[in-house]
């Protein structure tokens, strides 16, 4: 066999632009730029941009992408040759690769990184099977009534079906169907004879969007994306979007990567969903992405959801997006009678079935009510199993071990007392260390719990519960108590006739910046799903009524509420009023980070501080070494600077090889 030297010595270059500019997939910071190889005469016709490659680079092979073929270099030495070229598909097209740029610098990551999270991996038997020809399309026509609601909505579809760049953030009317209407605006855009591209949190919004998708639009012009499927199918599908068949492409938060031909329209739906937030690095945000994207390629763009996060309406304020926003009297036709119920423990006293199910007198009787009309009632708590913590029913202070302090809990039905859930000790005589009092209460009761606890208050009555593994997708039309967790609620055949929304404090009171944002979405969402105040519709949220994300569900003004958040995000500088970066690491690395760094002027550091509670390690790092976290805020005008100069300076720490991992993350979606 004949050695790498020898063969190197045999080859001839390509005559024409023997020159291979290449981005080696590699993870190392100080390494994200391009590098020059030799084409040799055989590679030349498969070695075309968009491919992907083998290299050597430091003496082992590693996979990049041919990013251009040049005449010359700028290289001073010797070149070395492409190894091979691994496929001749091109599929990083020049589209995606502008925005693997712009989001790797928006970031503060690495091309590489991203390119890992647009490009799936590579699944030969699939790519060598012949791709199908595109034909033209059957778009079924759309009536553009249900959009005539929403103000300036036909003019919405109008501008799509004209190939104009209209952008907008869609408030959904409850009850509102949002996959039909999403549907609509694809079908406008398909049939004039552009791609379509929507984002959407999970697996169950991907079905509901594919149904009501294949309504309008050919089926062979529609694929769904999502991780969920096999290596061999989610290539196939994402194929069948490169070379050009699939035309409106539907996915979770890796598909907004999608290599979508002539695209005219991106859509996502529920931004504030935590699944869109990427969890590797550079922990692109969807929502981020898309918007990238449709400002490169001048396109329309829409944001929807049943509530408003401060992010997608600081886009309608800057100007940059429309507001389409149903009026006052078509939002209180639509919503269910929604109604604010203190958690009254005189209440529970005067009434046994209250005391059993923990819930207030009133609140029962909206459910019985709903009950006896033949609907179903829905119950959503904030957790699913059994109770994780207690607090005192008085002062409401967390109970805890006498031992270490730590929290305790009652692990299930049968057990004796509570557990200490850090050093397992029991306790079967809790009392308050604060006020002294022997009650104590559940600071969140999981669906199991809860369920079990509806069931002793509803003799008789059929208790579903849906949440974590076994979600339920649907339930009739026929009297039950659901219990479900945010996000596993099930669509009722006829919606339902009540919800209740228990243990809104544990929600309210997290130490979290969209503590109330996302509290606001959970309850709408559970809201939606119940029928008008017309038809008897009544949500009964357990929580004081003079807190502002309570008199906003009251009202059924997610915009007010935004509008509202936003202004108190500016006032203490938080994004999106501000950029910020959290660095996280060992502090004398976070140190040294932040000494390499050219701060923008407005700069402002924060911290150090520990490493938040629930936020993940930096990979890398020792799990018995300290992480700490330093906030970097500038004002919104200097973020692609400051991401800049973050990027340079781990570059250059990475460069030194002398101290230990840094995570950066821009505008990251908990800071703590």
């Amino acid at each position: 066999m004949s050695s790498g030297k020898e063969r190197s010595a045999t080859r001839q270059q390509a005559e024409h632009e023997p020159i291979a500019r290449v981005l080696p997939m590699l993870s190392v910071p100080h390494l994200d730029r391009e590098f020059d190889y030799l084409v040799a005469a055989e590679q030349s016709d498969d070695a075309q941009p968009g491919v992907r490659v083998r290299v050597r680079f430091s003496g082992r092979l590693v996979d990049a992408f041919l990013l251009e073929r040049r005449s010359d270099t700028d290289h001073v030495g010797k070149l070395g040759w492409l190894d091979r070229v691994v496929s001749a598909e091109p599929v990083l097209t020049p589209e995606v690769r502008r925005l693997a740029d712009a989001v790797a610098a928006r970031y503060a990551g690495t091309r590489a990184d991203v390119l890992r999270l647009a490009i799936p991996p590579r699944h030969a038997r699939v790519e060598k099977q012949p791709p199908t020809d595109p034909a033209p399309l059957s778009v079924n026509p759309v009536d553009p009534a249900a959009w005539s609601v929403y103000g300036r909505g036909e003019r919405f579809l109008a501008a799509l079906g004209d190939g104009r760049a209209a952008r907008a953030v869609w408030q959904a009317l409850p009850g509102e169907n949002w996959a039909d209407r999403l549907a609509e605006a694809a079908a406008v855009t398909v049939s004039s004879g552009r791609g379509v591209l929507v984002i959407v949190p999970d697996q169950r919004d991907i079905d509901a969007m594919h149904a009501a998708a294949i309504q309008y639009v050919e089926e062979t012009g529609v694929v769904a994306l999502s991780a969920g499927l096999g290596p061999a199918q989610r290539y196939r599908r994402w194929l069948a979007v490169l070379r050009g068949p699939a035309r409106l492409v539907i996915g979770t938060r890796s598909a907004v990567f999608a290599p979508v031909g002539d695209l005219g329209l991106v859509m996502l739906w529920d931004d504030g969903d935590d699944t869109l937030a990427e969890p590797r690095a550079p922990y692109p945000h969807a929502r981020e992405v898309a918007m990238l994207r449709a400002h490169q390629l001048r396109c329309a763009a829409l944001i929807g959801g049943y509530a408003r996060t401060a992010e997608a309406h600081a886009l309608v304020r800057s100007g940059w997006a429309h507001d389409l926003v149903a009026p006052r009297t078509a939002v209180r036709a639509a919503s269910p009678r929604v109604v604010a119920i203190e958690d009254s423990g005189f209440e529970q006293e005067r009434d046994p079935a209250a005391r059993t199910a923990r819930l207030p007198s009133m609140a029962l009787h909206a459910a019985r009510t709903a009950l006896e009309r033949g609907a179903p009632v829905l119950v959503q708590v904030p957790r699913r199993g059994y109770v994780p913590a207690l607090a005192c029913n008085r002062c409401r202070s967390v109970v805890r071990c006498r031992h270490c302090t730590g929290p305790l809990s009652y692990p299930d039905r049968d057990a004796g007392g509570a557990v200490c859930r850090w050093c397992g000790r029991g306790d079967t005589a809790l009392r308050c260390a604060r006020c002294g009092s022997d009650a104590v209460r559940a600071v969140v009761v999981g669906a199991r719990r809860t369920a079990e606890e509806l069931g002793r208050a509803f003799a008789g009555t059929t208790v579903i519960t849906s949440g974590g593994d076994a979600v339920v997708p649907a339930v009739p039309a026929a009297p039950a108590l659901v219990v479900a967790t945010p996000g596993a609620e099930p669509i009722a055949a006829d919606r339902y006739g009540a919800a209740l929304l228990l243990d809104s404090w544990a929600l309210l009171g997290r130490q979290d910046l969209r503590a109330a944002e996302d509290t606001m979405r959970r309850w709408m969402a559970a809201a939606t799903l119940v029928r008008s105040r017309a038809d008897g519709g009544v949500v009964a949220v357990v929580a004081e009524s003079a807190i502002p994300t309570v008199q906003a569900l009251i009202r059924w003004d997610p915009v007010g509420h935004a509008d509202a958040e936003l202004d108190a995000r500016a006032e203490v500088g938080l994004p999106p009023a501000v950029h910020m970066a959290a660095v996280d690491g060992v502090p004398a690395s976070v140190r040294t980070l932040l000494d390499t760094v050219e701060m923008p002027d407005a700069a402002e550091v924060l911290g150090p501080v520990d490493l938040p509670v629930g936020a993940r390690r930096p990979p890398g790092i020792p799990a018995d070494s300290p992480v700490s976290r330093m906030l970097v805020r500038v004002p919104r005008g200097d973020g692609l600077a400051l991401a800049t100069a973050l990027r340079r300076a781990v570059g250059l720490l990475s460069a030194r090889h002398d101290q230990q991992p840094v995570r950066v993350q821009m505008d990251p979606l908990h800071i703590g």
